[in-house]
């Protein structure tokens, strides 16, 4: 009789090992299908950003042959400097851009402006003429891929009165800022094409960025004059698209 008795509880013991052996089991195969699943996402997410990438190097490659070719024979007469990088076009010879101190477009630099910005602006809004849409309108070239035009103000870590070194910092805050808006303001009153202004409004900014963006000489010391520049910079929205890539992922 105990022989049975033990027995049974045996073959109890072992079914409830094995139904837990069982849900073990497929618990894991539960975890493994999470586990492939994430990957999947995350390598999917990867390609995706990976081909954003690929996209807008070669936008900003193709922007910055468009805009060498518009400016090529005016960037030493202007004393400008096209970027392959950053996509900025600078323009230096403070002298030329305003008087000292002062946040007031000068003459020349304006004549500069008025040449520059329409065309500027042109490449920008270029059409592919190669590019047709469903209603046969030419796809704009790079419009849909801007996020921001900026108009840079810098200047160097110097003021013309004897002041701190944090009081010269914040100064000429307030001057490269008021001295981009100055350019933004300029530019915005010689554009006459009223399609071309609105499209403007949505994405042309002004900052001023002090010295927080030095120049520097071979031997490491500021460049004081050509610290003090202002450039016209374009960002691209690869960034804003990686970004939601990312958080989609998040939520998903």
């Amino acid at each position: 009789m105990t022989q049975e008795i033990l027995a049974t509880r045996g073959q109890d013991t072992e079914e409830h090992w094995i139904s837990i052996s069982d849900m073990m089991a497929g618990l894991m195969v539960i975890f493994l299908f999470i586990a492939i699943s994430y990957m999947l996402h995350i390598r999917a997410d990867k390609e995706r950003i990976e081909q954003i990438a690929v996209i807008y190097e070669k936008l900003k490659a193709d922007l910055y042959i468009d805009l060498q070719k518009e400016f090529e024979d005016d960037l030493d007469d202007w004393n400008a400097v096209l970027d392959k990088e950053t996509l900025s076009m600078t323009f230096y010879a403070p002298d030329v851009l305003f008087k000292q101190g002062s946040k007031e477009v000068r003459p020349h630099y304006k004549t500069i402006l008025n040449s520059f910005f329409p065309r500027y602006v042109n490449v920008l809004t270029e059409t592919k003429t190669e590019s047709q849409d469903d209603h046969g309108e030419y796809k704009p070239k790079y419009l849909y891929d801007i996020a921001e035009i900026r108009i840079e103000g810098h200047t160097s870590s110097e003021w013309y009165e004897t002041v701190s070194t944090e009081e010269a910092y914040i100064l000429n805050m307030e001057l490269s800022q008021g001295r981009s808006r100055s350019v933004l303001e300029y530019v915005l009153q010689i554009t006459v094409n009223s399609k071309k202004k609105e499209w403007l409004k949505q994405y042309l900014t002004a900052n001023g960025l002090s010295s927080s963006q030095l120049k520097r000489n071979d031997d490491g010391t500021e460049n004081k004059e050509k610290s003090r520049r202002v450039a016209f910079r374009v960002r691209t929205n690869a960034e804003k698209r990686i970004v939601e890539i990312l958080k989609r992922g998040e939520e998903e």
